[in-house]
């Protein structure tokens, strides 16, 4: 069951990455490329302001990439917040007494915590595509 809950979340975030590289980041790489090859073009331009040209060029998409990627990573540790409460309430329960059949049935009751947990996270994916995109889109100029 744990490795269910982990594979929904890891697919519903690959998605999440695949569609915001789809609809922003990559258009943002091609302007920066295209930025940078126009960097080279001027044959007066010293080495140094080609370079400088250039780091100016891969500014934008840096910084949108920071930005997803601290987005993403506060979101997994809400996850893993929530995951750690489930595991809290379970430990709570278990002593030196506790028997096989008191295990068993605290497993199944963590495992359940922890798939709503991921349940609930990835009904928030929508909110959290829409915030990241929204910084995005002023950001790429979409």
């Amino acid at each position: 069951m744990v490795d269910d809950a982990q594979h929904k979340i890891q697919g519903a975030m690959t998605a999440l990455v695949d569609e915001l590289d789809r609809t922003f980041l990559r258009n943002m790489q091609k302007r920066m490329h295209l930025c940078a090859a126009d960097c080279c073009s001027s044959e007066q331009s010293s080495v140094d302001q080609v370079h400088r040209c250039i780091e100016s060029c891969s500014t934008p998409l840096t910084q949108a990439q920071s930005f997803v990627q601290h987005e993403l990573s506060q979101f997994q540790e809400r996850l893993q917040r929530c995951v750690m409460v489930c595991q809290d309430r379970v430990k709570e329960k278990v002593h030196s007494h506790t028997t096989e059949a008191q295990v068993a049935v605290y497993k199944a009751e963590f495992e359940g915590c922890a798939m709503n947990c991921v349940d609930e996270h990835i009904n928030l994916m929508p909110s959290v595509k829409r915030r990241i995109a929204d910084v995005l889109s002023t950001r790429a100029g979409s």
